[in-house]
């Protein structure tokens, strides 16, 4: 593992635990288990580091989507619901600094566009896999999936919620959507 993707690493599990106000090159290198002054020569500035936590999450969401095997709505809902389920149980931690990253990209437009253009390539994937199951229309629908299961991700990670939703309701909740969306123009 590089020494940036070590760092970068760090700054998500320094979000996930002390927020936004508790991510500090200092804090990251602690975290990472590095000397100090190792995030400040690797990223100079809080945004650089920003920046390259949101790639490096960007960087972990694509070897996960594009893989998913999708011959059919089944299988395609099996799939998302079992990477939805990891991301809100094994790898809560990245959720919820994608969330820190995204509340912070709302004041910081320099941030905003970084997010912008990772979520262009996380839809694009998730287009592609919905026309392999015959939904039409499938890029303007990736945009509207891919909100549903950013609030079911946020619902389980951070909402008001007390219940968890099993493998099983995932998936079928995700199938029902999908199945729709064949049905339903966009």
């Amino acid at each position: 593992m590089s020494r940036r993707t070590t760092i970068t690493d760090a700054a998500i599990a320094t979000l996930a635990s002390d927020g936004m106000r508790g991510l500090t090159h200092r804090a990251v290198d602690h975290a990472a288990g590095l000397p100090e002054g190792s995030t400040s020569y690797y990223f100079r500035s809080r945004l650089a580091l920003l920046e390259a936590t949101v790639q490096r999450l960007v960087e972990l969401d694509e070897t996960e989507v594009p893989i998913l095997p999708t011959p059919d709505l089944d299988s395609f809902a099996a799939a998302i619901a079992q990477l939805l389920h990891t991301w809100v149980t094994r790898d809560r931690q990245r959720q919820l600094a994608r969330y820190e990253l995204t509340l912070e990209a709302t004041r910081r437009p320099e941030l905003r566009q970084v997010l912008v253009r990772s979520g262009e390539k996380v839809r694009a994937a998730l287009a592609s896999l919905l026309a392999a199951v015959g939904v039409p229309s499938p890029d303007a629908k990736a945009h509207h999936l891919a909100a549903l299961l950013d609030g079911l991700v946020f619902d389980q990670v951070a909402g008001a919620g007390d219940r968890t939703l099993s493998l099983p309701q995932l998936t079928m909740v995700i199938r029902a959507v999908t199945a729709a969306m064949v049905e339903v123009p966009a």
